[in-house]
């Protein structure tokens, strides 16, 4: 495990509490940066929408590693993306540690966070 990551995501964790609320976890961030990606501001969401906004999440994060594209919209104007290659075989440790750094990278990129 990475320690810079770690600590690096801890702040990211800790800047985003502050517009959040405490206690966010991994789901958390998912959430938000589905939410985001979908770009319809806040509303209810069922818990079907909810689960398709964390994959929004997921793809959204991995596809600068090259494991999605995104494709489009589609009439509902939610985003959709192509799984380019398999994800290799991880360990939670290393899912974990990948989807941290991967987090830090949107934050900073998006210039929602600066380190």
């Amino acid at each position: 495990m990475d320690h810079d990551i770690e600590l690096r995501f801890q702040k990211l964790q800790k800047h985003l509490e502050q517009d959040f609320g405490p206690g966010m976890d991994m789901s958390a961030f998912l959430f938000l940066v589905g939410v985001n990606e979908l770009g319809m501001g806040h509303q209810t969401f069922s818990k079907q929408q909810k689960m398709e906004l964390m994959h929004i999440a997921i793809c959204t994060l991995l596809e600068p590693y090259g494991y999605y594209t995104f494709e489009g919209r589609d009439a509902d104007l939610w985003p959709h993306f192509k799984l380019n290659q398999q994800l290799p075989s991880l360990n939670h440790q290393q899912q974990q540690h990948l989807l941290k750094e991967a987090l830090l990278e949107y934050f900073i990129k998006n210039e929602y966070y600066q380190e």
